[in-house]
């Protein structure tokens, strides 16, 4: 019987297979399997286990009442450790007797009938090997080598090994006789596997006369063309030997050392005896006094005097085992180790209603409230849909979603969108006042100063703070949603989606001539957009408050003004009605050619957001309570004012062809028409190969843009015009998004489209990233650094499938080296005298060509004149 039929004995050391049971097992396999063939009929059923390999064996179930009846009730009679019971053959029969059909022995009766001994054999099978809470044997053998099994071979050795012991006799060494070798074939095996030498080797000796042995040698100089057979030239030719392609071929390696005889000339020298010193040789006393008594010794120590001295002063100020290498780095990662880079996920945002099969296409920090993030989504579309945008209906709602570090699952606030919305910024000066740019060309603005409370509280109710009972009755149903308060006319914006927003400095403002001039109120009023419709607009938006209008227009300005009550009128008079202050056209200088700027970039946009504790909030404005916060924003007039100095109106505009245009907002007065037309752009660049999707300024450097598309990026500083200070190689995949560092002058993220990052440090390398981390499985949209605090630094990165990661950054990448600034704008110098050198040679050579070109036509001309 096998292994798992013995497992059921109260052995310590446990069921083992033997050579004799398993003959015992065959013995009742053959036993049993003769008497069951005279019990068996076609028309019963099997139920041994012989189609495993045990047909003695007979799974049963006993019901309850069955083992009262034998006394074998489990966990009381018998256990696992304990599982055997023998069952006279005459309490089976009369229990068959008594309950018929009922008994549990009622499918095996025949074979109980038949068996040979007096008593059965019950095992109670804990584990269900055989399918039955219990099984009977039906052969005497298989029962006695249960009950009593054959002792295993290990026990065998155990017994011997004592027997040995008790009965220990000393037997004479006898040595080993020496048995005849009988050959079994191995040395033909090794034969045909040796490798032999087919080639015959050709053996050269080189002799000299016997008479000319010791004769001086004398070497002259002659040419070896003169003498027969002394110059034979061996040209090189195909050898067709090497050429044949094998496909399988057998050969054997044998390494073992070479063999050869060989003689050399070597110096000879006197063999001498040397010897190792093992003892010190001390000197006696008189030695040692006639030593330090002599003047020798009084001359050496005058003449080492001065040097130990300054030696010993030496190690007293400074430590003598300082390592000066290492104090070089400036911190662990840069004194050769491995450094410490790396984006640790902190928090992601996903929302299963209004980002479920869209796309993230903004995303932005609020200014002053710490942990909440804006984002907007749109449509993924495929380039022939976003071409026909107007004949696709929006079947989805297109909201502006505010999370809460404190809330991960439920947007603090949604902002109503006529349109999806592709970007959007918040005001530097008032983060409550929010404008974005629709894929219609509309733009929109929202001012959630009534919700503000509703987010400075995100974390108390995060913290455990009991709620109020009207917000607990917010809590429970979708978060609040804030209508736009103004939309600008359709008939006066771009024709084409809103690609890309900025908020003009405080500092400054234009008029609608294209002249800048200094804003006093310091607040943010002026917009500016760019579509792919080939223009640039500037947005005014015009203070709220007009003198007093008779009864009768107030009357029609209520009808046509008509906002609904949870709308606040902050900007009730430019919706459907607001225009561009400012129209920058980029194809009036060449209308053959089209210019679809997707991405914007002004030198003058270069402020920090300002926290409410700085600078007042316009919320906190001493004014009337139903007049708009943008009342006083303001100055009267603004003919008097003087333009600021060193505000520069050039503007980088990227577009879908990945061209780069530098131009000018600056209007100038037309000489013929006297109207005034905005510049022409004066330089165009094609760097990239596809659509520009990052085009953004440094802020460390005024000057600095980094412009991201297609499969590379490049680095530009305004007033060059050679090109860009830096340009990637072509990568493998394509960068999606670009952003650089808010306290690292040398660093920036680029975002690619199989989910990874790649970060740049222009300190350690210029020609590949410095460090690589993936993010998501799909491509990476967007890209938006934060400064929490000056010890905690975020990244928020969102991709294709509608999931914005929020990550922290480590403080190798957020802390910066030291002179880093000056560092870097060193590098940047240095490429921009690159660029000056290589240009003036390249003028230098088209000078030098022209020359050459000239001469040549005239020599040309007088030949034919000759």
């Amino acid at each position: 019987m096998s292994e798992n039929l013995i497992s059921g004995k109260t052995s310590s050391k446990g069921p083992k297979t033997s050579a004799k049971k398993q003959k015992g097992e065959n013995k009742a396999k053959g036993s049993s399997k003769g008497k069951r063939t005279q019990l068996a009929k076609k028309d019963e059923v099997d139920l041994s286990m012989a189609s495993i390999g045990h047909p003695e064996i007979f799974p049963l179930v006993f019901t309850t009442k069955t083992q009262e009846i034998f006394n074998c009730r489990v966990d009381e009679d018998v256990t696992e450790e304990n599982c055997f019971k023998l069952i006279k053959k005459e309490d089976i029969i009369q229990d068959l007797k008594t309950r018929a059909t009922v008994s549990d022995f009622h499918p095996v009766k025949k074979v109980v009938l038949e068996y040979p001994g007096e008593e059965l054999l019950v095992v109670f099978d804990a584990k269900f090997q055989y399918g039955q809470n219990f099984y009977f044997v039906a052969s005497e053998e298989a029962k006695e080598n249960l009950l009593k099994p054959p002792e295993t071979a290990e026990e065998k050795e155990e017994k011997e090994d004592e027997d040995e012991e008790e009965a220990l006799e000393v037997h004479p060494y006898k040595p080993p006789v020496h048995k005849p070798w009988v050959s079994l074939g191995s040395e033909k095996e090794v034969e045909e596997e040796s490798v032999k030498d087919k080639v015959i080797k050709i053996k050269y000796m080189i002799s000299r006369v016997r008479r000319k042995f010791g004769a001086p040698i004398t070497f002259t100089d002659k040419n070896a063309s003169h003498v027969k057979d002394s110059y034979v030239e061996c040209t090189s030719y195909e050898d067709k030997t090497y050429s044949i392609k094998m496909l399988e071929k057998d050969v054997g390696i044998q390494m073992v050392p070479k063999v050869r005889e060989a003689s050399t000339q070597t110096k000879w020298t006197y063999p001498k005896n040397a010897a190792t010193q093992y003892f010190p040789r001390q000197l006696s006393n008189e030695e040692k006094e006639e030593s330090l008594a002599s003047e020798k010794l009084k001359e050496f120590l005058t003449s080492v005097h001065l040097r130990m001295e300054i030696a010993l002063q030496q190690n007293e100020i400074m430590n003598a085992f300082f390592d000066d290498w290492k104090a070089l780095a400036e911190d662990e990662s840069s004194s050769g180790g491995k450094p410490d880079v790396y984006l640790k996920a902190y928090q992601s945002f996903t929302d299963l209603r209004y980002l479920k099969d869209r796309t993230i296409s903004c995303v932005c920090w609020h200014p002053t409230i710490y942990g909440i993030i804006a984002v907007s989504a749109r449509q993924r579309l495929s380039y022939e849909e976003e071409v026909n945008l107007s004949d696709k209906s929006l079947l989805q709602q297109s909201v502006i979603l505010l999370w809460s570090f404190f809330d991960p699952i439920h947007p603090q606030i949604m902002l109503e969108c006529p349109e999806d919305v592709s970007c959007f910024q918040f005001s530097p000066t008032d983060p409550n006042i929010i404008a974005g740019g629709c894929i219609n060309g509309q733009v929109v603005l929202w001012d959630i100063s009534q919700h503000e409370e509703k987010l400075q509280n995100a974390k108390t109710d995060a913290d455990g703070i009991k709620p109020s009972l009207t917000e607990v009755e917010q809590s429970s149903t979708e978060p609040p949603l804030v209508r736009y308060c103004a939309v600008s006319s359709l008939q006066h914006s771009h024709k084409k989606p809103v690609t890309d927003i900025h908020w003009l400095p405080d500092y400054f403002e234009d008029n609608r001539m294209g002249a800048t001039s200094e804003n006093r109120a310091e607040t943010c009023v002026q917009l500016v957009t760019c579509s792919p419709d080939c223009s640039v607009f500037f947005w005014d938006i015009p203070a709220t408050k007009h003198p007093e209008q008779p009864s009768s227009e107030k009357v029609k300005e209520k009808d046509i003004f008509y906002m609904p009550l949870d709308v606040p009128d902050t900007f009730k008079r430019l919706d459907l009605c607001w225009k561009p202050l400012i129209k920058i056209n980029l194809c009036e200088s060449d209308p053959n050619t089209e210019y679809a700027p997707v991405r914007i970039s002004l030198r003058e946009l270069h402020y920090h957001y300002k926290t409410s504790e700085k600078v007042q909030s316009l919320n906190t404005l001493e004014v009337p309570a139903k007049e708009s916060p943008y009342t006083e924003m303001r100055t009267p007039s603004s003919k008097n004012l003087k333009g600021p100095e060193n505000i520069s109106t050039g503007f980088f505009v990227g577009n879908e062809d990945g061209e780069i245009v530098y131009s000018n907002w600056k209007m100038e007065i037309d000489s013929d028409s006297a109207k005034p037309v905005s510049q022409k752009h004066t330089q165009k660049y094609t760097i990239h190969t596809e659509t520009i999707n990052t085009l953004q300024k440094s802020l460390f450097f005024k000057d600095i843009i980094l412009s991201v598309g297609g499969r590379n990026f490049a680095i530009w500083k305004e007033g060059v015009t050679n090109g860009p200070i830096l340009q990637s190689s072509c990568s493998a995949g394509r960068y999606t998004a670009g952003q650089w560092s808010l306290t690292r002058p040398g660093v920036f993220f680029i975002g690619r489209d199989d989910g990874n990052i790649d970060i740049w440090d222009l300190l350690k390398k210029t020609h590949e990233p410095s460090h690589f981390q993936n993010i998501s499985k799909s491509m990476i949209t967007f890209i938006s650094p934060w400064i929490a605090s000056p010890k905690q630094h975020f990244l928020a990165v969102s991709d294709n499938l509608g999931v914005l990661h929020v990550l922290e950054i480590c403080q190798t990448l957020s802390d910066p080296a030291r002179n880093e600034h000056a560092t870097v704008l060193d590098y940047f110098e240095r490429e921009v005298k690159y660029l000056k050198s290589c240009e003036q040679q390249f003028q230098e050579y088209q000078e030098i060509q022209a020359k050459t070109e000239l001469k040549w036509s005239w020599r040309h001309r007088g030949r034919k004149q000759v």
